[in-house]
């Protein structure tokens, strides 16, 4: 049985919520906002910091809420700049974030549950299996946090919600908190053309996101026939390649926006020049660029990384198709690298 806080934590209200509850409790529902702009704009450590607030409103969150940040367990940095949280949650349970520095902006990856279902053959998040959901306010702390963090010398502007977990598994959790992360009045400011989700192919919600939230989808296929994505990803059962490209061909996109099919290369299962001519035929009817991953060996793991003439040759078969083709080099080689690594190296429940 979870312990659960003595107060609730304010930050899993939505500005919303929080404007009924001050109705409820006979005062006016702008104190809300103000009380928003304290949390996320300012940073504000406590409800009495909240200057602009009276006396008798500071005392009656301070009775109700608790205003909470995760706890740092801790932080590894790599050569290359980026940095690998491990925060420790409430109940004794673990999350990581990913601050990656890019060439002019720093990239947020963040975690949408405490271990994952989805049983992923490449993931090491998976093997721990999974706990629970994040709460709202949980997902939205990982990014208000480091933010206050790095300070004002930071530069994040990206978020990507492609830590531990599923988002699509606890959808309703991830759109209340990316309503806050993207809120630029009262929320974190990011903006929802620069916050990916990232879905194994959840193609139930796939279509809710479309209509719910204006960010960028990510999917990760990972295999071009249903042979081979049955062993990587369980999920593929369920949903087969047809169904999730279906979905995908369906998705609400803004205009010039496009789907980004993650690909990790896997040295003898996935790597083929055929299996590069199947996936371009297999996205042609999607506004789609794909992203190369070549996967992150680990010790943990039997699976190895395609040699680089491998890799070249995939993305090349890929960019002759016309595809925007990137190949995303793991960072942080040198640190706990693979998701899930940090936390399973510490001691935590599972």
């Amino acid at each position: 049985m979870l312990l659960q806080p003595q107060k609730p934590e304010i930050k899993d209200l939505s500005v919303k919520q929080l404007a009924e509850w001050f109705q409820q409790h006979d005062m006016r529902k702008f104190r809300a906002a103000q009380v928003f702009k304290w949390i996320y704009l300012r940073q504000a450590e406590d409800f009495e910091a909240m200057t602009d607030l009276s006396k008798e409103v500071r005392e009656l969150l301070t009775e109700h809420f608790s205003l909470n940040r995760l706890r740092i367990e801790k932080k590894e940095i790599s050569r290359d700049g980026s940095q690998k949280f491990l925060f420790r949650l409430h109940d004794d349970n673990m999350i990581e974030s990913v601050l990656i520095p890019e060439k002019n902006h720093d990239t947020l990856c963040i975690s949408s549950q405490v271990g994952c279902a989805q049983g992923c053959r490449f993931c090491l998040t998976a093997r721990s299996g999974f706990i629970r959901n994040l709460t709202a306010g949980e997902i939205i702390s990982q990014v208000r946090d480091i933010q206050h963090a790095i300070g004002s010398a930071g530069k994040l502007t990206n978020i990507v919600l492609m830590g531990m977990g599923e988002p699509m598994a606890n959808y309703d959790n991830v759109i209340k908190a990316l309503q806050v992360i993207t809120d630029g009045s009262t929320g974190l400011k990011i903006s929802n053309r620069r916050v990916t989700l990232s879905t194994a192919g959840l193609v139930p919600n796939m279509a809710k996101l479309g209509q719910d939230m204006q960010v960028n989808l990510a999917v990760s296929l990972n295999a071009t026939d249903n042979k081979t994505r049955d062993w990587l990803m369980p999920i593929n059962r369920t949903f087969p390649i047809e169904k999730l490209l279906e979905a995908c061909a369906a998705f609400t996109l803004p205009n010039r926006r496009k789907i980004t099919f993650e690909y990790i290369l896997i040295k003898g299962v996935n790597d083929t020049p055929e299996d590069a001519e199947r996936l371009a035929v297999l996205l042609r009817p999607i506004r789609a660029k794909i992203n190369l991953i070549p996967f992150n060996t680990h010790a943990e793991s039997p699976l190895a990384c395609p040699d680089e003439d491998v890799i070249l040759r995939f993305q090349n078969i890929l960019l002759e198709k016309g595809y925007t083709v990137i190949i995303r080099r793991s960072k942080g080689a040198d640190i706990s690298a693979a998701c899930g690594q940090l936390r399973a190296n510490s001691h935590c429940p599972a």
